[in-house]
């Protein structure tokens, strides 16, 4: 089976396994294992802040910073595509008692200006953060501008507000752009990013900010039963991740274009291969469903998934080779073939 169904299904190098396996480890919980410090360092200079944080996963990543930010009755304006908003299960109210407020997410993977300066007007003398994901997932891993970054950090500043980076796949974003990491998130007051997505490492998210925020984050992290003992088993993939696996996202994005222009092709499919930038290819299906496709192709071979309506989500990632471009083209071919005799 082709796996594309998400850059979450990679698996670690050989050279973290070894990392891991012989790695200092101390008890975390005491701020005592070396390795997780280590790499906590490394990840705030990567992002430019003063410190950073490991978590499990970039939802409680997001949602330590989230609440870190704001009190309770705070508001959050998040793009109405965003994966806070749409796949991180309402952690932010349920958790924080916060008020989710979206703003309508442009194609382009962006929160227009005037609609979020329409959503700080309205919630004027509120505690207030704007949340920004890069890349956009559900926009088919569209980078943002640094200038739209920079704008927004203006806009911010304007209204009293703070901006937090959700960068699950930052890295994809900084490669794709050429723009370091670091630079990408100068306008942020927090951001975090995925060790586990397209760098490749077996688990674990860093949130990173200035340090007083970082401390009021570990204290969230500990209420959402995020402190982990002898963690530095994970940091230190964490840490091989960083120093190999950054540069190769290169490509994952070739690749990605490459599959673009092969199903575009493919009869039933519909999709404009100038859009894929990053790793994550977005196609519409004109014969059947999204879900018949996605079925049909599972017969053939190929794995992918649906964000909904119409559309199918393909994601390269580091266990994705040319062969297997070429393979998931031919098995979508099969696969339209297929709906289409279905449907005659």
């Amino acid at each position: 089976m082709i796996e594309l169904r998400s850059d979450t299904f990679t698996l670690p190098t050989a050279a973290m396994r070894e990392a891991m396996s012989f790695a200092a480890v101390g008890n975390d919980g005491y701020r005592e294992d070396p390795t997780v410090l280590e790499l906590e360092q490394r990840a705030a200079d990567e992002l430019g802040k003063a410190a950073a944080c490991l978590t499990p996963s970039g939802i409680m990543a997001n949602l330590a910073g989230l609440m870190t930010h704001l009190p309770r009755g705070g508001s959050l304006l998040v793009g109405d595509e965003s994966d806070i908003y749409r796949h991180e299960h309402g952690g932010a109210s349920i958790c924080g008692g916060l008020v989710y407020h979206p703003v309508t997410t442009a194609p382009d993977g962006t929160l227009p200006l005037d609609a979020l300066r329409a959503a700080l007007a309205e919630t004027a003398g509120e505690p207030r953060l704007i949340c920004l994901e890069n890349t956009q997932n559900r926009c088919g891993g569209k980078p943002l501008p640094l200038s739209y970054l920079d704008a927004v950090r203006e806009l911010a500043d304007e209204h009293g507000a703070r901006v937090h980076v959700d960068g699950a796949r930052l890295f994809n974003a900084a490669i794709a752009t050429g723009v370091p990491a670091a630079e990408l998130v100068r306008g942020a007051d927090s951001a975090q990013f995925c060790l586990s997505k397209g760098l490749s490492a077996p688990i674990g998210s860093i949130l990173a900010g200035d340090a007083d925020f970082i401390a009021g984050a570990r204290r969230v992290r500990t209420m959402l039963g995020g402190t982990m003992r002898q963690a530095g088993v994970i940091a230190a993939a964490g840490l091989v991740a960083l120093d190999t696996m950054v540069d190769r996202l290169a490509d994952d994005h070739r690749r990605a274009r490459k599959l673009a222009e092969g199903l575009a092709g493919v009869p039933g499919l519909e999709l404009d291969p100038a859009e894929v930038v990053t790793n994550i290819v977005l196609f519409d299906v004109t014969v059947g469903t999204a879900q018949d496709f996605i079925d049909a192709a599972a017969r053939a071979g190929l794995a992918v998934l649906s964000p909904g309506g119409l559309k199918v989500r393909a994601v390269t990632h580091s266990g994705t080779t040319d062969a297997d471009i070429a393979a998931a083209v031919a098995a979508a071919a099969v696969a339209t073939a297929d709906l289409v005799g279905a449907v005659r």
